[in-house]
């Protein structure tokens, strides 16, 4: 896969939108892991777990490595739940910091329940982590609102 320069994907976050997987963590007890940010956008909020689809990358390969680089595990597509299409506008947020100009989303939304993850989960993204239940990310005012729009309206996930 051929890497953009910084200030051609700089254009590409300024002038169009960025596809993205979304995933929703659930482990045993029903409660979803949830990172507190270390890069914009969203920086300094608990968020799901997820990261970009990159140009030239099959869709379940960029799940595979976004599963893999932001939990440790490995996960396949075909073992998750697809839970919809969503959109993230950062009007004046981006990666960078700045506010000159924003971030748009599509996100891909998925669900994936597990037994359990490493302890040493990547930290790249995450500071720290948090299993919460559904009721706390909605309740919780540093749960970021793009997240808690996964749950509006649910009391669990369980089938």
């Amino acid at each position: 896969m051929q890497r953009l320069s910084e200030s051609e994907f700089r254009d590409v976050v300024k002038n169009t939108p960025l596809v993205s997987i979304d995933l929703i963590i659930e482990n045993a007890d029903g409660e979803i892991l949830l990172g507190w940010r270390n890069n914009h956008p969203a920086k300094g909020y608990w968020f799901v777990p997820g990261g970009r689809i990159q140009k030239g990358e099959q869709f379940k390969d960029a799940f595979r490595r976004i599963v893999k680089a932001e939990t440790g595990i490995t996960f396949q597509l075909k073992d998750s739940d697809f839970l919809g299409i969503y959109e993230h506008i950062y009007p004046n947020e981006n990666y960078r910091g700045d506010s000159s100009f924003g971030t748009h989303y599509i996100v891909i939304a998925y669900r994936i329940k597990v037994k359990d993850i490493p302890e040493n989960i990547p930290d790249e993204q995450h500071q720290e982590y948090w299993w919460a239940t559904i009721d706390e990310i909605l309740e919780d005012s540093n749960v970021h609102q793009n997240t808690k729009n996964y749950f509006n309206g649910l009391q669990s996930f369980s089938e």
